[in-house]
């Protein structure tokens, strides 16, 4: 054994005798993709020193070609093959050598996302947004919906124990508040937060993703990563990512691993919080964290819920005919835009005019006034409101 690797091996035992002293036990082994980076490899490996260094409890292994001059850390050597790199990282995590790991890119199967945490600039405090790769389900309101629960679990594995959430203003806010909603009266303990502007509510808008609103934000999982690529390279011009912790880790159903996602673009600072952030919800048990909070989910009637989704959108509606036009002077707000054209269909079927229309805060559906009560008791009754 040649002197450097004495050395390391010396350092290595002394570290673990500290960190056992100061009492965190032993520590804690997390891969890293050391290519595939579009700022070349040694920005991945100044990561991984980064992170060792400034945690201590945290023990880097590298997983690809070696890169020179980093060989305090310890590398699980592979060609510099995309599906080498892969195989090794699972065959690590399979044995038990690395507890979670940090990825450019992992193929995860249908009903596994990621989730990721931005940086916010007004108040500086970080903002989960569920989720951000991969996805949970691929029926758009379903997978919010499930993304909720999986935020939840990430925001209780970072040791917040009773998580604000907010819904983004995008296709499927409503609805999936409604279910949430729902499943709330039910008994599923969940805490909506409130919007930082006028009229408040769980439905969230820009301005509250720049402030920090809520600890949990739930969107789709194209919103969510062009939200972490933007926080995160908002002020370098877009080709380096130096805020923020990643597009974070995977969760799903019976998914047993941790692996997090950072992106190509993403600089060392970066990659270093992922692999803290990655560290933190591997020690708190993600995995098993996920599964008691869909448990709970069920119990207060999560499948029932995603049933009627189902129904409703499946549901075959004969053809009605429109009354009468006349001037609409009031508008009706609250019903999401994909459900507002089977709303305005509602109103006919009822002899009420109505026409669908997107105002600034969202979509709408305007009516004479002198049917607005009527319009607002029928979409309340039908499920709209």
């Amino acid at each position: 054994m040649d002197k450097m690797a004495m050395k390391r091996l010396i350092g290595e035992a002394l570290d673990e005798i500290v960190m056992s002293a100061r009492g965190r036990g032993e520590l804690v082994p997390i891969g890293l993709m050391s290519s595939g980076s579009e700022l070349g490899p040694e920005e991945l490996a100044l990561a991984g020193k980064l992170a060792q260094d400034e945690y201590r409890f945290i023990k880097v292994v590298m997983i690809g070609p070696r890169v020179k001059g980093f060989d305090d850390l310890e590398w699980i050597e592979t060609d510099d093959c995309e599906a080498d790199i892969q195989k090794a990282m699972e065959d690590a995590l399979k044995s038990g050598r690395i507890k979670g790991a940090v990825a450019l890119h992992y193929p995860f199967p249908l009903g596994v996302a990621t989730v990721g945490m931005i940086h916010t600039p007004a108040k500086g405090k970080p903002l989960i947004i569920s989720t951000s790769t991969g996805t949970s389900s691929t029926n758009r309101v379903e997978a919010m919906i499930l993304n909720a629960i999986y935020g939840i679990a990430v925001a209780k594995a970072k040791g917040i124990k009773d998580p604000t959430v907010g819904i983004l203003n995008v296709d499927g806010a409503q609805l999936v508040y409604k279910s949430l909603k729902k499943l709330a009266e039910q008994g599923y303990g969940i805490t909506f937060g409130s919007s930082v502007r006028q009229d408040g509510g769980p439905i969230l808008r820009g301005n509250d993703l720049i402030y920090g609103a809520v600890d949990v934000c739930v969107t789709d999982t194209l919103t969510g990563n062009v939200l972490v690529k933007v926080f995160g390279a908002y002020n370098t011009g877009g080709n380096y990512e130096s805020l923020g912790w990643g597009y974070g880790p995977s969760v799903g159903e019976d998914w047993p691993y941790v692996i997090s996602i950072i992106s190509r673009a993403s600089g060392a600072c970066v990659i270093a919080n992922a692999i803290r952030f990655t560290t933190e919800v591997v020690t708190a048990g993600l995995p098993s964290l996920v599964k008691k909070e869909l448990n709970m989910a069920r119990m207060a009637g999560l499948e029932g819920v995603l049933g009627e989704l189902h129904d409703r959108q499946e549901e075959k509606r004969s053809p009605v005919e429109r009354p009468k036009p006349e001037p609409t002077d009031e508008e009706i707000h609250g019903i999401d835009v994909l459900t507002i054209e089977d709303a305005v269909k509602v109103l006919w079927a009822h002899g009420i005019y109505a026409e669908s229309a997107m105002g600034c805060t969202g979509p709408v559906i305007k009516v004479p006034s002198r049917l607005s009560a009527q319009a607002i008791e029928v979409l309340t009754k039908e499920g709209y409101l």
